[in-house]
């Protein structure tokens, strides 16, 4: 009788808490409305005063903005959406040190055209700024141009507890800079730290580069202590339409090096990181003239090299002790190389290519356009079937054996200038697994965003650019945000009524 009771009560509990969710839902949804907007002044009301549902549309024009709008309303509920009329025609001007500042989960922003126009490169530094509860981000189809990170992620301590913006997409975008960064503060155009699941798809990555301080650039990296990355179809290339000297990095897991205190999970000075990067994959990516390696894996363990294709670059370093994972069916300029105490295997790569050999191969290689032009039987079919690479550079599917390089090219030609975005795409997806001030003085001679260490300081690391302190094996903390709870309550509903009907 009194498990009866008890039971009864329990599932009496649980309607009175799912109607106070559902409930909850209805009131953060039921003032969602289409935001129009026309000019800078009504862009920065729109989002300082947007509610779960909301959607944000910019007409065509310029939007110059000195101060960052704080994007911190929570979307759990349904997503927040900034997007322009119609694609690339909304202009946004920064002149401000970032741009869109986002707190709050799940913002998405579409088909926007934002520019860093500061007169100093070092005041331009991020275009978007996604921190702390900020999980479920997605920014789509849109052209980001002169920033030192045109995207910056990174964990944030909120009173005593650390939350991570996970789960984030990043795909279909053009990011670049018209000229080198006259800056000694890291330059990174996708810089994603301390966060898992976060993947970046099918984007047109080019001419990050960097004219002060160690003159290193990388074109992105995730790093911090995170697992689960995804780097997958994109085109990246180093120097496209500016070649300034400098050192110039591809795609990297590890990448600059993260300060033990800004390291997931652990989030402690005292806790190394080590490893940066855990269990991550980059697969099918087209990267073209670096004057480093396409591809560097810095204390990454675990990770997966897979199908990509790397031209007039300085091919892929697995690096230090903490450094693990497989390299397969890679066509690549250079070699794959294990420094320092790091672990791989190697299969099915095609390595040591010369510009030669690239360009008897495809149409015009040095600006990604990979059309057949030659004979290539030592790329088709010398490959074998796997479930972690299901298609190619262009999202066609691959079956039997499959071809070398980021192409499946026994399919035929493809535009290979402009990466291909999934029919699919959407923040649900997680093949690789979810205030301001959170960056410290980026300049050198002391720690850099998220604790980047400038060159030269007593932890810094040589070669490759690397500035790296040392991962963590202990959590920070994590709170689910009421939208979380919404979700759980109905799903308890539904498992509660499923169990009554059985009794």
């Amino acid at each position: 009788m009194l498990g009866t009771l008890h039971s009864m009560t329990m599932l009496s509990s649980l309607r009175f808490l799912t109607l106070v969710a559902a409930a909850t839902l209805v009131a953060r949804t039921s003032f969602a409305k289409t935001v129009s907007v026309t000019n800078a002044a009504e862009l920065a009301t729109a989002v300082s005063s947007a509610v779960a549902g909301d959607e944000i549309v910019l007409a065509a024009g310029t939007y110059r903005l000195t101060k960052s709008p704080v994007c911190s309303a929570d979307g759990t509920a349904a997503p927040i959406l900034v997007r322009s009329a119609s694609p690339l025609s909304a202009r946004i001007e920064f002149d401000t040190v970032e741009g869109f500042h986002v707190t709050g989960p799940n913002w998405h922003f579409e088909g926007l055209d934002v520019h860093g126009v500061c007169a100093n490169d070092k005041d331009c530094e991020h275009a978007f700024h996604v921190t702390g509860a900020a999980t479920g981000f997605i920014l789509r189809g849109s052209r980001v141009v002169d920033f030192n990170a045109q995207l910056k992620v990174n964990a944030d301590k909120i009173g005593t507890k650390w939350f991570q913006p996970n789960g984030g997409l990043v795909e279909q975008n053009e990011v670049f800079d018209t000229h080198s960064r006259a800056t000694s503060n890291p330059v990174t155009k996708l810089n994603i730290d301390g966060v898992d699941a976060w993947i970046v798809r099918a984007n047109f990555i080019h001419d990050g580069h960097k004219n002060g301080g160690d003159n290193t650039s990388y074109q992105s990296f995730m790093k911090g202590g995170g697992k689960g990355g995804v780097y997958e179809r994109n085109l990246v290339i180093c120097s496209k339409d500016e070649n300034s000297g400098g050192t110039r990095l591809g795609l990297s897991f590890g990448g600059g090096g993260t300060g033990a205190e800004f390291c997931a999970p652990a989030f402690d000075a005292n806790v190394p990181c080590v490893p940066e990067m855990t269990a991550s994959i980059m697969r099918n990516n087209v990267i073209v003239n670096c004057s480093d390696v396409a591809i560097y894996l810095n204390k990454s363990k675990d990770s997966a090299v897979l199908y990509n294709t790397m031209i007039a670059t300085n091919g892929v370093d697995f690096r230090y002790p903490s450094t693990s994972g497989e390299a397969d069916g890679n066509v690549l300029a250079s070699n794959i190389r294990a420094r320092d105490g790091a672990a791989m295997t190697l299969k099915n790569n095609l390595a040591a290519l010369l510009d030669t050999d690239f360009a008897g191969f495809y149409v015009a290689p040095l600006v990604g356009d990979l059309r057949k032009k030659g004979d290539l039987s030592r790329l088709l079919g010398k490959g074998t079937a796997r479930a972690d690479v299901p298609d190619d550079y262009c999202a066609r599917a691959r079956s039997g054996a499959y071809d070398l390089g980021a192409l499946q090219a026994s399919l035929g030609d493809c535009a290979t200038t402009t990466p291909t975005p999934s029919s699919d795409a959407g923040a649900g997806d997680s093949d690789g697994g979810g205030g301001e001030g959170t960056d410290a003085s980026t300049t050198d001679g002391g720690s850099g965003a998220n604790g980047e260490t400038p060159k030269g300081s007593p932890t810094s690391e040589d070669g490759c650019g690397c500035r790296t302190i040392g991962a963590s094996t202990t959590g920070g903390s994590t709170e689910w945000p009421l939208g979380s709870f919404v979700l759980f309550a109905l799903l308890w509903r539904r498992r509660s009524s499923g169990l009554a009907s059985r009794a």
